[in-house]
C-alpha cells in the first residue's frame, strides 16, 4: 500500500482552529473600528521556489505577516496554501489588503474567489469502444487503462457503486503519493485498489450545504459519482434506469484508477474557486494523469490547470450548458481541452394514442411504477393549457384525473427556456391531481424523469396536432404508453446537444473553442447504488478523460497538447453515412467549429493520428502573462500577443482585415517514412494558401513547418466563415479548423 493512502482529519481540524482565529481577529477589528468585510482572495506567485512543501508555506506567512502586521493574523487569515504544482494561497482579506498585496513585487496577480456550480450504457459503444466486441475501435496496448490514475475534481463518490468494484486489480501504482481523507461516512476501508484516493476541501462550506451533504468524499448530489464512472468505470452488467437503456454501464477506461477531489458541496453542487485551486495542486503532488473537471472555472484562475499541463497532466474541462446561444463557452484557455455535448445514437420513443385511435411518437423516460395512478397505458380525460406564467400560478382545478398538454404560446418570454416552463407546468399538474403532461417544445434534448405521472416531450408541430383534436372534440381522451429503447443506425447521430454552450470564445477569439465534442445528453451512469441519466458536458467531459487515459496507456510519451491534437484532428465532421453533422438550436443547423471544435471525437482515430501539433508547455506563459492577467513586468509585444501563434490544432483569426501568416509545426507520430499532401478547404470570402503543400518525413526529419497565409477577398465588415486544412496520407487525414472573420472597423457592434 502507497505511503500515506490512509489520512485522519487532523488537517481539517486545523482548518476550523484557524477559522475560530479568523472570527476572533475579524470581531476585534469591527469593535476596534477596522474593515470587517473580508472574503477569500487567491494569491498566485507563480512557480514554486522553494524545495520543501513547508519552505514554500513559511515564504506565504511572510508575505502576509509583512501586510497584516503580525505572524498571528497571518495564520488565521490563510484558508489554503498551493505548495505543490504551484506556488500561491488563498486567505480572507479586505479588498484594501488586496489591492496592496497585488503591488508587491513577488505576487503576480490577486482575484477573489468565486462560487462555481456543477455544469453510459450506449455512449461508448456508439464510439466504437465496445469491449466485447473485436471490431472494436479500443486502441491495442491500452490495456483499458490499467494504472493509469483519473482526478475527478466534483461532488465526491458513491465509493459502494458496482462501477468502483476493484475485483481482480493489482496493487495500487508505487508512483502515488496520495491519501485517504477520512469522515463520519468515510473509513478507510471505503477507499480501494479503484477508488485509490480521496480528499475533500470543506473550508467556507455553509451549514445549509450540510444538511444535505457530508464532511467526507461521500457524494450525496450523485454528479461526482456519475462522472466517475462515466469515465473510469468497471464492467457492470444489466444495469438500466427501471428497464430503460438496459446494457453494460462502463467507463470509457473500465481498468483506470480514480482519485476523488471533493470540492463541490451540496444538492446543486457549489464550490468555490480556492477549494478548485487546493485540489489541482493536490492533484499534481498525488501523482494524477488526467484531471477530469464538469464545472466552469474563471480563466483568471486558471494557472492551476496550467500548471497541472506543465507538469503533463492532460487537463479536461466542461464547456458549459448555455447553448444554443453564441459566446456562452466557460473555460477557454488554450492549454485544456474543452468539451462540448453530443448526442448518440439512442432514443426512447413513446406512443401517445388519442381517442380517434391517432397514434403520436414523442419522446419520454416514462416508466412502469408499480401502485402507480398516472395516465400511462390507459384513457383519461385530456385538456389543454398555454401554460403561461398566470395559468401555472393558478389553482390547479381542471386538471385532476387528466392528462394536461402545455404548448407555451411563442411570445411567452418563458418559450425560449422550456426547461423552466416544463418543471412548472409538471408541478402544476402534480399539484392537481392530474395523471400526465405532454410537453410541446422545440428540441432541447433533456428529458426529465416524472416521477408519479406519465409525462412525454413532442415537438412543436404534433403539440398542434394533438391541441386541433382537442378543440374539434367534446370528450377529448388519451393514453401515454411507457417509453421503449431504440439504438442504431435509424437514429441520425451525432449532433451537438441544444443545451451545449457555443463559441465564439468570449474572452480569446484567436482561439477556437469548444475543442471536442462528445456523448452528453441522456447519459447513463451510477448514482449511488443505481443507475441514472444526466446531461449535460458535465457528462461530455469524463467521455474525453476516459479516452485521454486509455491515449495516455498506448503513448505514455505524449505530452497533453499531442494528446488535445491528436483527439481534434482525427474528430469526425460527418455521420456514416457521410452527412454533415447537425447542431441542435433554434433553428437546427449544420454544425462548425463553434459548436464541436474538431468534430465528435473518435477513439480509434486518436490513438492512430499520424501528425500532431505539439507545443512546449512553456510557450503558454507569455499568453497567460500577456493575455489573461496582462501583468506589466511581462515582456508583451504585438507578435506575440495574438494567441493563433500558438502552436494550435486550428487556426482562429477574429480581425482578417489584410493578409495574415500563421506557422505551424507538425510532429509525425506514425509510419516513419510518410508522405503527407495538403487539401484546403478556404473559408468564404478569404483565400488561403499552404507553403509547401507536401510534408516528407523520415528518421531524420519527424518534424516539418508548414506556413499558412490568409487573405481577405474583399473589404467589408463581415462574420465568421469556416474552412479546413487536411494533410492526407492515403487512408490517413490529418484535419484542423480554420475560423475567419474579415473586419473594416474596431469594436463593431453587429447588433442590428
Amino acid at each position: 500500500m502507497a505511503k500515506g493512502f490512509f489520512s485522519s482529519s487532523s488537517s481539517r481540524a486545523h482548518r476550523r482552529v484557524a477559522w475560530v482565529l479568523l472570527c476572533l481577529c475579524m470581531l476585534l477589528c469591527t469593535v476596534h473600528g477596522g474593515s470587517s468585510s473580508r472574503k477569500v482572495y487567491i494569491v498566485y506567485l507563480g512557480d514554486v521556489k522553494h524545495g520543501h512543501p513547508d519552505h514554500v508555506v513559511a515564504s506565504h506567512h511572510d508575505i502576509l505577516t509583512t501586510l497584516l502586521g503580525s505572524k498571528e493574523e497571518s495564520l488565521a487569515s490563510v484558508v489554503y496554501n498551493y505548495k505543490h504544482g504551484f506556488s500561491g494561497f488563498a486567505a480572507m482579506l479586505t479588498p484594501e489588503q488586496a489591492e496592496q498585496l497585488a503591488e508587491f513585487p513577488e505576487v503576480i496577480s490577486v482575484e477573489p474567489s468565486r462560487r462555481h456550480k456543477a455544469s453510459t450504457t450506449r455512449s461508448w459503444d456508439f464510439l466504437g469502444l465496445n469491449y466485447q466486441m473485436s471490431g472494436s475501435a479500443l486502441p491495442h496496448g491500452t490495456n483499458y487503462g490499467e494504472d493509469v490514475i483519473i482526478g475527478v475534481i466534483d461532488t465526491g463518490i458513491w465509493p459502494e457503486s458496482r462501477s468502483f468494484s476493484d475485483e481482480g486489480y493489482p496493487p495500487i501504482p508505487s508512483r502515488w503519493k496520495g491519501m485517504c481523507q477520512l469522515g463520519p461516512d468515510w473509513d478507510k476501508n471505503n477507499c480501494s485498489r479503484k477508488i485509490i484516493g480521496a480528499r475533500f476541501y470543506d473550508t467556507g462550506v455553509s451549514e445549509e450545504a450540510l444538511k444535505t451533504d457530508s464532511l467526507s468524499p461521500r457524494d450525496y448530489s450523485g454528479h461526482g459519482t456519475h462522472c466517475a464512472s462515466t469515465a473510469a468505470g468497471s464492467a457492470v452488467q444489466a444495469a438500466s434506469f427501471n428497464g430503460l437503456a438496459k446494457g453494460v454501464a462502463r467507463g470509457g477506461a473500465p481498468h483506470a484508477r480514480i482519485a476523488v477531489y471533493k470540492t463541490l458541496w451540496g444538492v446543486d453542487g457549489f464550490g468555490d474557486t480556492s477549494a478548485f485551486l487546493a485540489a489541482i495542486d493536490d492533484a499534481i503532488h498525488d501523482g494524477v494523469d488526467v484531471l477530469s473537471l464538469s464545472v466552469g472555472f474563471p480563466d483568471e484562475n486558471s494557472f492551476g490547470a496550467l500548471h497541472a499541463v506543465q507538469k503533463g497532466i492532460t487537463v479536461v474541462y466542461a464547456g458549459g450548458n448555455d447553448g444554443p446561444r453564441p459566446q456562452t463557452l466557460e473555460n477557454t484557455s488554450p492549454w485544456v481541452i474543452t468539451v462540448a455535448a453530443s448526442k448518440v445514437d439512442r432514443s426512447f420513443p413513446t406512443a401517445i394514442t388519442l381517442g380517434n385511435n391517432q397514434h403520436i411518437l414523442g419522446q419520454s423516460l416514462n416508466y412502469h411504477v408499480v401502485n402507480s395512478s398516472s395516465g400511462s397505458s390507459r384513457f383519461t380525460g385530456l385538456v389543454s393549457d398555454e401554460c403561461t406564467i398566470a395559468s401555472l400560478n393558478a389553482t390547479a382545478k381542471d386538471v385532476k384525473g387528466k392528462i394536461l398538454l402545455c404548448s407555451p404560446l411563442p411570445d411567452d418570454p418563458l418559450a425560449i427556456a422550456p426547461g423552466i416552463v416544463f418543471n412548472n407546468a409538471l408541478q402544476y399538474v402534480r399539484n392537481g391531481g392530474g395523471s400526465g403532461l405532454i410537453f410541446a417544445q422545440y428540441t432541447t434534448d433533456l428529458l426529465g424523469v416524472c416521477q408519479g405521472i406519465a409525462c412525454v416531450i413532442v415537438d412543436l408541430d404534433t403539440g398542434k396536432k394533438i391541441k386541433k383534436y382537442i378543440l374539434g372534440t367534446s370528450s377529448p381522451m388519451a393514453k401515454i404508453e411507457l417509453a421503449h429503447t431504440v439504438i442504431g443506425k435509424e437514429i441520425s447521430a451525432p449532433k451537438v446537444a441544444s443545451f451545449s454552450s457555443r463559441g465564439p470564445s468570449p474572452d480569446y477569439p484567436e482561439i477556437i473553442k469548444p475543442d471536442i465534442a462528445a456523448p452528453g445528453a441522456n447519459i447513463l451512469a451510477a448514482v449511488g447504488n443505481s443507475y441514472v441519466f444526466m446531461s449535460g458536458t458535465s457528462m461530455a467531459t469524463p467521455h474525453v478523460a476516459g479516452i485521454v487515459a486509455l491515449l495516455k496507456a498506448q503513448h505514455p510519451d505524449w505530452s497533453p497538447a499531442a494528446i488535445k491534437s491528436a483527439i481534434i484532428t482525427s474528430a469526425h465532421v460527418t455521420d456514416e453515412r457521410g452527412m454533415p453533422i447537425l447542431a441542435e438550436g433554434v433553428p437546427r443547423k449544420i454544425a462548425d467549429p463553434f459548436d464541436y471544435g474538431g468534430g465528435n471525437i473518435n477513439p480509434g482515430g486518436a490513438a492512430d493520428p499520424g501528425l500532431v501539433y505539439d507545443i512546449d508547455p512553456r510557450d503558454y506563459n507569455k499568453f497567460f502573462g500577456c493575455t489573461i492577467i496582462r501583468r506589466a513586468n511581462v515582456s508583451c509585444d504585438a507578435t506575440t500577443l495574438p494567441a493563433y501563434h500558438l502552436n494550435l490544432p486550428s487556426i482562429a483569426i477574429p480581425e482578417l482585415r489584410h493578409p495574415i501568416t500563421v506557422w505551424r509545426t507538425v510532429t509525425n507520430v506514425g509510419e516513419v517514412n510518410s508522405v503527407y499532401h495538403a487539401q484546403v478547404q478556404s473559408p468564404a470570402g478569404v483565400k488561403m494558401e499552404i507553403e509547401p503543400p507536401v510534408l516528407v518525413f523520415n528518421a531524420m526529419n519527424k518534424v516539418q513547418t508548414f506556413k499558412v497565409k490568409l487573405s481577405p477577398m474583399w473589404k467589408l465588415q463581415g462574420d465568421y466563415t469556416f474552412g479546413s486544412i487536411t494533410w492526407h496520407k492515403e487512408q490517413k487525414a490529418v484535419r484542423i479548423p480554420v475560423a475567419t472573420r474579415i473586419t473594416i472597423q474596431d469594436f463593431y457592434a453587429d447588433v442590428a
